[in-house]
């Protein structure tokens, strides 16, 4: 059985939308978009690197991959990061796309993004590392399916923007494995279901 894993950046007030660029997520009227610029450094890349170096599947909700494919699709630019994303087996979950022919290597897993994920998670192959796809992480979480979450815990609060959890989440414990802190402050966690 595959394990589901998560890479989010978060907020100290929980907010996961709009981390990379000024119009990335604008919806509800959202005007933070980038706030995560400032935070980059060399130990993020590194971390990120550590990430891309164990062998994994991507799984996306639909927004995400369609952001991600004009963020990272056609790009040749010789980051090693674009190389992985491009080359990388993708799943994404939609009940809305005909298809996934629009990003090389991906797979469009139509339906229900619980059941059709459990039925991905029994398969054999390799492990499942969901980037952004907030919505996807939710449903996910509350079916049971996700294994491990690394946290990228940014110093600042935005006072609006959609949270990780909106609502209640369903009681589950996690084991904090290992932790690292940047130099501008971030603490990129990583937690695993007890």
């Amino acid at each position: 059985m595959r394990s589901i894993g998560t890479y989010l950046s978060i907020t100290l007030d929980g907010v996961v939308q709009g981390l990379g660029r000024p119009d990335e997520d604008t919806r509800g009227g959202f005007t933070h978009g980038g706030w995560g610029g400032a935070f980059q450094d060399e130990v993020m890349q590194q971390e990120a690197g550590k990430g891309m170096g164990k062998p994994a599947d991507m799984l996306f909700g639909r927004r995400t991959w369609t952001d991600f494919i004009t963020a990272w699709g056609s790009r040749t630019d010789g980051n090693p990061f674009t190389k992985h994303m491009n080359g990388v087996r993708k799943y994404v979950v939609s009940r809305t796309l005909d298809d996934a022919d629009a990003w090389e290597n991906s797979v469009l897993l139509r339906g229900d993004a619980a059941q059709t994920v459990a039925e991905l998670k029994d398969r054999p192959g390799a492990n499942l590392m969901i980037i952004g796809s907030t919505a996807l992480v939710r449903s996910l979480h509350a079916a049971g399916l996700i294994d491990h979450y690394t946290l990228l815990i940014h110093p600042i609060t935005l006072g609006s923007g959609a949270r990780l959890f909106e609502g209640p989440a369903p009681l589950t414990e996690f084991t904090l494995t290992s932790s690292v802190v940047t130099t501008t402050g971030v603490i990129i966690a990583n937690y695993t279901r007890t």
